[in-house]
């Protein structure tokens, strides 16, 4: 797994397409992944600091994690298959065993901004983006 780290949000709101780029930490490669207004959105609200008057989805189930015992501990986009791509989260509950849910990549990254937890990618999803 390569640690990355979320480099660019673009919002384009007169086309649907949104990107979010993730830089590899320690080189030089990139990932773009097209995602939704919403969790675009999600995103550059959390690390502007901007916080709604009630919370948006990442936020309640961020919060609703943490409050039935589980921490977040990593991100991680595992799997491109026919121009999609996958991810997981991984959680630890407070009996030490963990989870990992399958999700967007979007999603996992709007949770990953909240709890502050590092993003990964598979090598073998960099070297398949890299061929497209």
């Amino acid at each position: 797994m390569i640690e990355v780290e979320l480099s660019k949000i673009r919002i384009d709101e007169r086309r649907e397409e949104q990107v979010i780029v993730l830089r590899e930490r320690n080189g030089g490669r990139s990932l773009p992944i097209i995602i939704s207004i919403f969790e675009a959105s999600a995103i550059k609200l959390e690390i502007s600091g901007m916080k709604p008057p009630r919370p948006l989805t990442h936020d309640l189930l961020y919060r609703t994690i943490k409050a039935m015992g589980g921490n977040i501990e990593r991100v991680v986009v595992t799997e491109l298959k026919e121009n999609t791509f996958y991810a997981r989260i991984f959680i630890k509950k407070n009996d030490g065993n963990g989870i990992e849910i399958d999700s967007r990549p979007s999603d996992s990254i709007a949770l990953a901004v909240r709890a502050r937890v590092p993003i990964y990618v598979n090598e073998e999803v960099l070297k398949q983006a890299a061929a497209i």
